[in-house]
């Protein structure tokens, strides 16, 4: 990526410079203040329960329009074409909706604080550790693709070397984490959300200017790339070829259900942010409440993308000089006049903090709670562990700052995140939807489906797919293959020992099983959380209606 510090330097100059420190202020600011609130290891993991849910919504869709979305999205855009609403509209909001309908009861009303912690009680110590020790892995590596998508853009703006930028940045974010935890974390996010807004919808519409609107950017990709680039089914039946390389049954299966409902059910540095809420309402409101801007953002992320393989064709050709990475960093510099450019660094730099403060609270919260508190160092005076989190998180972060150098390998990084998501949290969801909704399902069974599915998906992509011996058309349809393998064969090893092997007295399943129910879960309603557009029924069959509306445009 050395190219990047001349072919992309962007033209700042002091007005866009004092933006981007007015905004780091701010961002330590908060900080400072949420370290005031912290008080116990319940306010430093999950800021006390204690936060309204339009706030814990808009926290959890900032906590994934991370550096690694915007980039990534934008990628693929320019990659795959307008196939890339599938991650939005079948691969996000029906699991989104998903989860706050059907899970979010049991997470919250169990009173858990971590997704693993949910498997101890279904499952016990055996896939408690096991899926910690898989959490603690997967959100480093995350964290570590947010390093380095931040990398690109300080490389980009100052010119400095990749593992400068990812050093400077991995000891700014870990400043204000330590600070506040996860209350620092979500109020920043809040902001982050609104500041990404503001740098996206600039730059998407003057690039919409630039080539003559949505007709005659159709087009142009239509007379450089065909016809089904800008097209969301078309050219996806079983046997045909396409640019995502995938079918509709792989589309629908290997992205819609596995990887979907695996990463947004099971992925701790979401759900931590619906636990944060002040109530069950609340907590179930949290995923649906997000689901409506999730909708939109194909518009400002994946649409950019597309003008910048117009307005930049050597995009991907590596002997040219750009990845698919710099879309967005390209459009920035031939784009946006000095004032909105400063708006629009300040944008990616929130995104990437806000990706991956997601991933390093996630890590310390399960570092600290499910590994540390529960094996190593148990019954400790709750200070003890508030202070070994925060140790916790500079660790992280350290490891951070290496893992982006694996990222770096990637010219598309969305691909390098799926990859990571078909090995960790496929097979999460197997063993969390199999043991929900089957009270037989055994200790055993989890243990085993989990770790089998996860060695399944490896194999299938480091064995067939990265030497060849099967010829999948592309990264991602090879990811898709991966995530559907992982839970197949994860359910396969789970019924089968469940079979064999001794489950759980029922009475220790109460509130952990679809159809029993912990006192948590009977919660009333507080005031004010029955209105009807407050419903969660209403605002997740809502958000599926307008998923579905969505495609309709680019299905003509």
């Amino acid at each position: 990526m050395d190219h990047l510090a001349e072919g992309l330097r962007l033209p700042v100059n002091a007005l866009d410079y004092s933006l981007l420190g007015i905004y780091f202020a701010v961002v330590l600011g908060i900080g400072l203040a949420a370290r005031r609130s912290v008080k116990t290891s319940l306010d430093f993991f999950l800021s006390g329960r204690s936060l309204p849910a339009w706030i814990t919504g808009l926290a959890f869709v900032a906590a994934n329009l991370g550096a690694t979305e915007i980039l990534g999205m934008a990628a693929n855009g320019a990659q795959y074409g307008v196939y890339t609403v599938h991650w939005y509209w079948v691969g996000a909001v029906p699991a989104m909706v998903f989860l706050g309908l059907v899970m979010m009861p049991f997470y919250y009303g169990s009173r858990v604080r971590s997704v693993p912690e949910f498997l101890l009680h279904r499952f016990g110590p055996s896939s408690h550790l096991l899926s910690s020790v898989i959490f603690a892995v997967a959100s480093l590596l995350i964290a570590g693709v947010n390093l380095y998508a931040l990398s690109i853009v300080l490389e980009a703006l100052l010119g400095w070397p990749q593992w400068l930028a990812i050093v400077v940045s991995g000891f700014f974010v870990l400043a204000y984490i330590t600070l506040g935890g996860l209350s620092s974390a979500i109020y920043n996010e809040v902001l982050q959300f609104f500041v990404i807004l503001a740098a996206l919808i600039p730059l998407t519409v003057i690039g919409m200017q630039r080539v003559g609107g949505w007709g005659d950017l159709s087009d142009k990709l239509t007379g450089s790339q065909g016809h089904e680039f800008v097209t969301a089914w078309e050219g996806t039946g079983i046997g045909s070829e396409n640019p995502l390389g995938a079918n509709w049954l792989t589309i629908v299966l290997g992205l819609g259900f596995v990887l979907s409902f695996g990463y947004w059910t099971t992925n701790f540095a979401e759900v931590q942010r619906a636990l944060s809420a002040k109530n069950l309402s609340a907590a179930k409101r949290t995923p649906l409440i997000a689901a409506f801007p999730k909708i939109l953002i194909p518009m400002v992320v994946v649409v950019p993308g597309l003008i910048a393989l117009v307005l930049e064709p050597g995009i991907g050709r590596t002997a040219e000089g750009l990845q698919y990475n710099d879309a967005i960093p390209v459009l920035m510099r031939d784009l946006l006049p000095n004032g909105v450019l400063g708006i629009a660094i300040t944008g990616l730099i929130a995104a990437f903090m806000a990706g991956m403060a997601a991933n390093i609270s996630s890590f310390n919260t399960v570092f600290t709670n499910d590994i540390w508190g529960a094996y190593l160092k148990k019954d400790q005076p709750d200070a003890h562990y508030v202070s070994v989190a925060r140790w916790v998180t500079v660790v992280g972060v350290l490891i951070g700052m290496g893992t982006a150098f694996i990222a770096s390998t990637f010219s598309n990084i969305m691909n390098y995140l799926q990859t990571l998501f078909s090995f960790f949290n496929v097979p999460l969801f197997a063993v969390f939807i199999i043991g929900m909704f089957w009270k037989r399902t055994t200790p055993a069974a989890g243990f085993w489906g989990l770790l089998s599915g996860t060695m399944a998906a490896m194999v299938n992509y480091f064995w067939f797919y990265q030497r060849g011996i099967i010829d999948f058309p592309s990264d991602q349809g090879a990811n898709f293959v991966s995530a559907i393998v992982a839970f197949v064969v994860g359910g396969v090893v789970m019924a089968v020992l469940t079979m064999v092997t001794r489950p759980k007295p029922v009475e220790e399943l109460a509130g952990l099983v679809y159809g029993t129910v912990s006192p948590g879960m009977q919660e009333a309603p507080a005031e004010g959380d029955q209105a009807w557009y407050r419903k969660p029924a209403l605002l997740g069959w809502g958000a599926i209606i307008l998923a579905a509306a969505a495609y309709i445009p680019f299905s003509l």
